[in-house]
């Protein structure tokens, strides 16, 4: 699934191509994805200029005019194409070998036709993804906003906010961490890495961290990796994994994939300086957890 850094690259693909346009007309070809699209969606988003391209945790916000607020989720394998003259998007491929992003391949389901004549393509072969229009004053009460916590950059996740959201939670670290009630837009893999440079064992309960009450140690630890995590994948276009593409079509986008230090390397050397630990892999709620045992206490 994409995570956040991985949508924030597909946010600003679309400002750059999207931002001022007006809406000419738009194609749904079904009355779903992973949800039905609203009533009248369509017509909703017809002839409304595109104000601005935002993010809230993994959901893309296009606010239109007219006080509108298009809501969009990639699901597990959605994606964004640009089509149009002086654009360097071009269509890719699913692992089938199926075409994705023409505008006319099998998982092509809505088709976004602009003023200047370029179009926007969203293909989704699993249909998880799923879209919403509303009025852009009830953002912060919609249901899939309002219980959503503060975004991992330096502006807005502090150790004291961490600490607050965490105290008294018995789940493991790795858990309360891909909670988006208590930070957004975290993912699986993400969360490996930061707990690896923190130096944290994803076993360890999140209120044994947080502490009873002040800012623990492990705490500054774990939202200073988190910082550095996500700024360093964001600048590097997210991490390529199964079918993530960037709005221009490109597979090799995501070079954060070359920094991983644990996620998907059971079994290998910990590549911490000084450490001689072997990477090893646990189940947690379900999903793997690559972690050093030696290093992360």
């Amino acid at each position: 699934m994409p995570e956040l850094p991985e949508v924030e690259t597909v946010r600003r693909g679309l400002e750059g191509h999207l931002l001022g346009r007006t809406i000419a007309d738009v194609e749904t070809l079904r009355d779903d994805l992973r949800f039905p699209f609203p009533s009248g969606f369509s017509e909703m988003l017809k002839c409304r200029v595109i104000e601005s391209v935002n993010r809230r945790a993994k959901y893309l916000l296009i606010r239109l005019s007219g006080g509108k607020t298009w809501l969009c989720h990639l699901g597990m394998s959605g994606r964004w194409t640009l089509i149009g003259d002086g654009i360097r998007s071009r269509p890719g491929r699913f692992a089938n070998g199926a075409p994705v992003g023409s505008g006319d391949g099998p998982h092509d389901w809505v088709i976004i036709h602009l003023d200047d004549g370029n179009r926007a393509v969203y293909s989704d072969h699993r249909r998880f993804g799923f879209m919403d229009c509303f009025p852009t004053t009830e953002e912060d009460s919609h249901r899939l906003l309002c219980g959503i916590g503060p975004e991992p950059t330096p502006n807005h996740l502090t150790p004291g906010e961490l600490a607050l959201r965490l105290r008294g939670r018995r789940s493991p670290i790795k858990t309360a961490m891909l909670d988006q009630r208590n930070v957004a837009g975290l993912g699986n893999i993400y969360v490996c890495e930061i707990l690896h440079r923190a130096q944290v064992s994803p076993r360890r309960s999140a209120k044994s961290i947080a502490g009873k009450s002040g800012i623990t140690d492990r705490i500054v630890r774990i939202t200073g990796a988190t910082h550095d995590v996500i700024t360093e994948a964001i600048d590097a276009g997210g991490s390529t994994l199964q079918d993530f593409r960037g709005v221009d079509g490109d597979e090799a986008m995501g070079y954060f994939t070359h920094n991983f230090l644990v996620y998907g390397r059971e079994g290998m050397p910990c590549l911490r300086g000084g450490c001689e630990g072997e990477v090893k892999r646990i189940v947690q709620s379900n999903r793997s957890t690559f972690y050093c045992p030696s290093c992360q206490r």
